[in-house]
């Protein structure tokens, strides 16, 4: 068996990786066909809303205007809910500059308990002739009503996922069927929640204000929906449909499921559930005009004629705010009035079923071509064509998203090509070794081969030290960050590792490790280690310590020789200052505050070195960085340098140097002064243990 495993092996690494390259890309092209299976489809899903966070929608056009009762118009007219008159003169107020619709995205299930006949309830005391006053007096729903029916109105309605009472009758909007019948496979919702009888009946209209939250983001909203039997259109569609007149709404269905929703000559492609992916603009205050400045009559005429005017709460604590892919926070009205914004625009995001076979197309072109050119080329020209087809993915995605609104999903594609080319890397790395063995034992045998791999390992080193990012040139261009590095390997090639590369435009991953081996050995899984690391880390894996833990399970899985890695990783969001970090048995970071505050040993946060103890449930801590404060990181080859006198050099000494240096020190200035010391320290003594420097200062969230 054992023998067996071991042909399997050779059988699946050899020829220079390409059998296992193979079965790998195989993998991959399945975990792309169906992505939610194995849990990725939060990568697809951060990939859209990246695209809208990187490029919202700009508004071309102005259809719609919110009347919003905010918190001002609940400073000066009482707390909500108002008495229904209000609310009908506010109505009123909208209805005298000619609106083409009114939504009002209300919903009044129960009669108005301010009505002049209940107040007796509220109010003891009240004499009988005043009560009976009252009673003669219309009800507040009453009002309301006879202004609703005097204007093109449409209620808000809710779905109810379970019928928690008696059904209400859902009032029908005639529907004209092209095609199947859409009931099965749009959303359905067991009950609809109506507001009272007295005002429900006399609208042009009904909507529904339901919005679909995947992962609690609101990316769809469906057209038009089931309640029991019946097809309910939403808020925004049956808006248009009662401003233009329209007697019916058409549903458009086809062998795919539902393909368009119409309202007169206007037809909305739509998804086979019969909803839409919202294209989001930011939020916009010049959506909004205060329901106070209309009652006031501050408010032009013109601003709402012939305008599709949406009546909703926003003050806080009563709206009910949703998350976006564009904001945080938007207000459920300002979603619907960004639908009818998409709506009169054309301007909806939209996914075809072309684009699915596009991705794996391009998934499994990069990945054929990276098994034929990788076990041929140089480890730059496979990192270069590496780069190169994910440059084009994202491009191509960037470009149909801004051009024509089209979803491709660049992230996946782009992660799966990482994962295979990490593999190849692997099995690049393994077989270089095997190679360079051979030629250990060659040098045994004949001396004069001594030049030659001496030259490999020169070669080698400079492989290594060109693999590690320039400090530079990494992030181009930012000037909220000041970043030193420095690798001094004791041989040739050593077992210290260092990187740092971004996670988005504000977060950068740092990390700093000590493999417990020298040479080429060290050096190796130096690689394979920070390799896996970055895969682990761009994947979007998650916090600093899920990324640990990842890169645990990884660098473990494939770990033959036993070797472990001390690792040190943070992740700074250079536009807050917020550092994260996680120590596996790594020397712990160093804070150096800019002002009088004294130097910080931040030893919280961690665990022991990878690979040591399987699947260790790592734990994150987090500081918030001041602007101008550095953090230092170091391997054991700052602390550990010897004296002639065979004295280490310590943490004491170290400790005093940061202080000496000063607050106001560059981030070079501080590395070059602890390079420069440990040398001056050891004073020609050969280091036995390979250093690592790695000083980052952030400068504040706009890099003064």
């Amino acid at each position: 068996m054992h023998w067996s495993e071991r042909r399997w092996v050779r059988v699946l690494c050899g020829s220079r990786g390409r059998p296992l390259g193979i079965a790998i890309l195989a993998l991959l092209l399945a975990v792309e066909a169906a992505p939610e299976l194995f849990g990725l489809g939060l990568v697809r899903l951060a990939a859209f809303d990246a695209y809208q966070r990187w490029a919202p929608r700009t508004r071309h056009s102005a259809p719609a205007v919110i009347v919003a009762i905010d918190d001002e118009s609940l400073r000066l007219h009482g707390q909500w809910p108002w008495p229904r008159t209000w609310l009908a003169q506010l109505v009123a107020k909208v209805a005298e500059a000619d609106p083409a619709a009114i939504g009002i995205d209300i919903v009044m299930p129960e009669a108005d308990r301010l009505s002049p006949g209940r107040l007796p309830e509220f109010v003891p005391g009240i004499g009988q002739d005043l009560t009976q006053r009252l009673s003669r007096l219309p009800s507040n729903d009453a009002v309301l009503a006879r202004t609703l029916q005097t204007s093109p109105v449409v209620l808000g309605v809710a779905g109810l996922e379970a019928d928690a009472g008696p059904r209400r009758t859902v009032r029908r909007v005639p529907f004209r069927i092209v095609g199947g019948d859409p009931t099965p496979l749009v959303r359905r919702f067991e009950a609809t929640l109506h507001s009272a009888e007295e005002i429900d009946r006399v609208v042009k209209g009904h909507g529904l204000l339901n919005v679909d939250t995947e992962r609690g983001v609101v990316r769809r909203m469906p057209l038009v929906a089931a309640v029991g039997d019946e097809l309910v259109p939403s808020f925004g569609i049956e808006i248009l449909r009662v401003a233009i007149g329209e007697p019916v709404l058409t549903v458009r269905t086809g062998a795919s499921g539902v393909e368009a929703v119409g309202v007169g000559d206007l037809f909305v492609p739509t998804e086979r559930d019969g909803s839409v992916r919202l294209h989001f603009a930011r939020p916009d205050p010049e959506r909004f005009v205060s329901a106070a400045d209309l009652l006031a009559g501050k408010v032009d005429r013109q601003l709402l004629e012939r305008k599709l005017v949406l009546i909703g709460v926003t003050a806080l604590g009563l709206s009910d705010y949703q998350a976006t892919p564009a904001a945080d926070r938007m207000s459920g009205v300002e979603i619907h009035a960004q639908l009818l914004e998409n709506m009169f625009d054309t301007d909806l995001l939209t996914r075809p079923r072309a684009v699915g076979w596009a991705e794996a197309g391009l998934l499994l072109a990069g990945g054929l071509l990276l098994i034929v050119i990788m076990p041929r080329g140089s480890a730059l020209a496979s990192v270069a064509l590496y780069a190169l087809m994910v440059g084009a993915i994202v491009t191509a995605g960037a470009l149909l998203y801004l051009k024509s609104g089209i979803l491709l999903d660049a992230a996946s594609p782009s992660l799966a090509l990482g994962t295979l080319f990490t593999s190849m890397l692997v099995v690049t790395l393994a077989e270089t070794e095997r190679h360079r063995q051979a030629l250990r034992r060659q040098v045994e045998q004949q001396r004069e081969e001594a030049a030659r791999l001496a030259g490999e390992l020169e070669a080698a080193r400079r492989i290594q030290m060109g693999s590690l990012p320039n400090p530079a040139t990494a992030f181009p261009g930012d000037a909220r960050l000041d970043l030193y590095a420095l690798l001094e390997p004791a041989r040739e090639v050593g077992g210290d590792l260092y990187d740092f590369f971004s996670l988005d435009r504000d977060r950068l991953c740092l990390l700093i490790g000590d493999v417990a081996g020298k040479g080429l050995p060290g050096s190796l899984f130096m690689a394979v280690s920070k390799a896996l690391y970055k895969s682990a880390a761009l994947r979007g894996v998650g916090s600093v310590d899920a990324v640990m833990r990842e890169a645990d399970r990884e660098i473990s899985r494939d770990n033959a020789e036993g070797l472990f890695v001390t690792m040190l990783a943070g992740i700074l969001d250079a536009s807050s200052g917020l550092l994260e970090y996680c120590n596996a048995g790594h020397e712990p970071l160093y804070l150096l505050p800019n002002g009088d505050r004294p130097l910080v040993r931040l030893a919280d946060g961690g665990g022991p070195p990878l690979c040591v103890v399987d699947r260790f449930p790592y734990a994150a801590s987090a500081r918030s960085l001041a602007r101008g404060d550095t953090i230092c990181l170091v391997t054991d080859g700052v602390l550990d340098a010897m004296s002639p006198k065979a004295e280490a050099y310590g943490r004491a000494r170290f400790e005093a140097l940061l202080e000496k240096v000063g607050r106001a020190a560059s981030a070079a200035e501080i590395g070059e002064a602890i390079r420069l010391e440990v040398s001056r320290f050891a004073d020609g003594v050969e280091s036995t243990d390979d250093m690592a420097i790695l000083v980052l200062r952030w400068k504040g969230p706009s890099g003064r």
